[in-house]
């Protein structure tokens, strides 16, 4: 039996002083950078010395150029070098007091590391693998003191990302994880606690995602381009999904998903046959120049046109002329939008069931400017101008003469059909019709009236006059010269618009909401808690809010519908809302909305 690790009280500095790292790729290099700018004592291991050059190198750079920030002294930067030695041999991990393992995603590696770890090390050091894709039970199992083994997940790259999932499996010691949770705050990280499953929590959630983002592409749903701009301006992400999946490393993401899928056998989770695809013909990405996208060379960050790169779109399709809009509803979207295009010099009419309706949401439109205003990005007299330009009506009479009719009323079906039959009747010949559904057929729509071919979908994004986001949709009956006008207008407005075809979710919702789904899965689970998810997923993924905010925000009666909507059309039982998430809409917990929904907020 090991020797006993003594409970570090949680005030005491971690003991863990020295630590072997093991595999000095870029995870390797980046936590040995991390530990000995900390002051531990690293020992960097790797069996090709020019591995160890390269991460002595790279250690180098990295603290010449915290110096000229003024982030290290030069004194510092001389310490921390000297407290960062390689080899390559094992035998150097043997006074060592955590070593950490970044090999390939490999068993067969792992353990071979790890038996031989068993024999040099001594009975207290603690072995953590570094891994996000295989089980740290098996790897803990074939080592001669499974207690001491664990999963310690940094994230990429190591300096910068703040997550760190400390993994412990059914026979990890608790004080080995108290050990490595304390030294993961004198590092400066956010340590998080999980249980052993293929992905933990941050991986757990990306990759699933990832994995449907490259499914909608290898369908043909949307180009690269739009699925990535949609995921960057439609929820604020740093990156698209298949522009994150060329950095990862494709070859990397099929595996994690292979693990995923072997525990889960949730189709979401099979890998996406264009991972196979590309990863066995040596496309994996950045690392190699080519992934989804094409790279200057490998390992740049910089991408050059290929032959799916979009080229300027030719004027073949003729737009129409749009100069006037009319903008049906009197709620926050209607108001939004109408402000966006009167900002851009659009003759506006803003069109409810009643004046008073219409009047209100003007009025609401003036506040907004005025804030425009009073936080200098724009004049009172611009202002004042746009403002002008917006016409309140309590009829959809008033649309006889607009370009452009654009719907934003509930988001009910029979709703919106009855407002377009209204619009096949009183607007004219060769008008555009709009809808700004989130989540409904668009076709449908377009069957309520008898020009089919004027209909289209324009997705705006909440708050409207602030995102940039627009997911034009078009379905099999929409015109050329509709679509081509709509791309136009959008440039006008200064949105970005994405193409996609007309099916539950478009691009952005049909990734985010499954997503979200996983997350409540989580937690029914008992996996992890909702303050750790969301914290790993801010931290670990560069998500601006974490799933359970984001939830709460939306409200869960939208997001059941919406989740409703998606398991409907694809028919997949991994898209099943999570009864989670059913049971507090049924309670009336709704989210910030109600004052409760997976949090409670104080009522205003």
């Amino acid at each position: 039996m090991a020797a006993p690790l003594s409970d570090p009280s949680p005030s005491s500095a971690s003991p863990l002083r020295t630590v072997a790292v093991v595999g000095l790729g870029t995870m390797g290099t980046g936590i040995a950078e991390v530990l000995a700018r900390a002051g531990r004592e690293v020992v960097g291991i790797d069996v090709s010395e020019l591995a160890g050059a390269r991460a002595t190198a790279s250690l180098e750079a990295s603290t010449a150029r915290a110096v000229q920030r003024g982030r290290l002294t030069e004194q510092e930067r001389g310490e921390t070098l000297t407290r960062f030695r390689t080899f390559t041999d094992l035998q150097a991990a043997a006074d060592v007091d955590l070593v950490i393992e970044v090999a390939p995603e490999s068993y067969d590696i792992k353990h071979q590391i790890f038996r031989e770890l068993d024999g040099i090390v001594r009975p207290g050091t603690i072995l953590a693998t570094g891994t996000n894709a295989l089980s740290v039970t098996r790897l803990a199992a074939d080592s001669a003191r499974p207690e001491r083994v664990l999963g310690l997940h940094f994230f990429n790259p190591a300096p910068a990302m703040k997550l760190v999932e400390v993994v412990s499996s059914v026979l990890t010691a608790p004080a080995a994880v108290a050990a490595v949770t304390d030294l993961a705050l004198e590092l400066g990280k956010e340590p998080v606690a999980v249980g052993d499953r293929p992905g933990f929590v941050a991986d757990g959630l990306l990759f699933g995602y990832l994995n449907q983002a490259a499914a909608m592409y290898e369908a043909k749903y949307a180009s690269r381009e739009d699925i990535d701009a949609a995921m960057r301006l439609g929820c604020g992400l740093p990156m698209g999904p298949l522009a994150l999946l060329d950095l990862i490393g494709i070859d990397t993401a099929r595996t994690v998903l292979e693990a995923m899928y072997s525990e889960s056998q949730d189709r979401l989770h099979a890998p996406s046959p264009v991972l196979k695809q590309l990863s066995e013909a040596g496309l994996t990405g950045r690392k190699s120049g080519r992934g989804f996208y094409t790279y200057e060379a490998a390992g740049s960050p910089t991408v050059v046109p290929d032959a799916l790169t979009p080229s300027a779109r030719s004027a073949g399709a003729t737009g129409r002329t749009v100069r006037s809009v009319g903008v049906a509803g009197s709620g926050t979207m209607a108001s939004g939008i109408a402000e966006v295009f009167a900002k851009s010099g659009y003759d506006v009419v803003l069109a409810a069931r009643s004046d008073e309706k219409a009047q209100a949401a003007k009025a609401r439109i003036g506040k907004s400017l005025s804030r425009s205003v009073d936080k200098g990005r724009m004049t009172a007299e611009a202002a004042a101008e746009t403002l002008g330009r917006i016409t309140p009506a309590g009829s959809y009479d008033a649309f006889s003469d607009v370009d452009l009719a654009l719907e934003a009323v509930a988001e009910d079906l029979d709703v919106k059909q009855q407002l377009f039959a209204v619009f096949d009747k009183v607007c004219k010949p060769g008008a555009i019709l709009a809808t700004t559904t989130s989540s409904l057929p668009v076709v449908a729509c377009a069957r309520a009236t008898s020009r089919p071919e004027d209909v289209i979908g324009m997705h705006f994004f909440n708050p409207a006059p602030a995102m940039k986001l627009v997911e034009v949709v078009r379905t099999v009956l929409t015109a050329d010269d509709v679509h081509a006008t709509v791309r136009e207008v959008c440039a006008k407005v200064r949105k970005h618009p994405v193409d996609c075809g007309d099916r539950a979710g478009f691009i952005v919702n049909a990734l985010l909401f499954p997503y979200l789904n996983n997350a409540i899965k989580m937690v029914e689970e008992h996996y992890a808690s909702l303050d750790d998810i969301d914290a790993a997923m801010k931290l670990g993924g560069g998500y601006p809010m974490g799933p359970f905010e984001l939830l709460d925000v939306v409200g869960l009666d939208v997001s059941l519908a919406i989740e409703k909507v998606l398991h409907r059309e694809f028919r997949d039982p991994g898209l099943a809302p999570a009864p989670l998430l059913e049971h507090l809409v049924a309670a009336g917990c709704l989210g910030r909305k109600t004052g409760r929904g997976f949090r409670e907020y104080a009522r205003r």
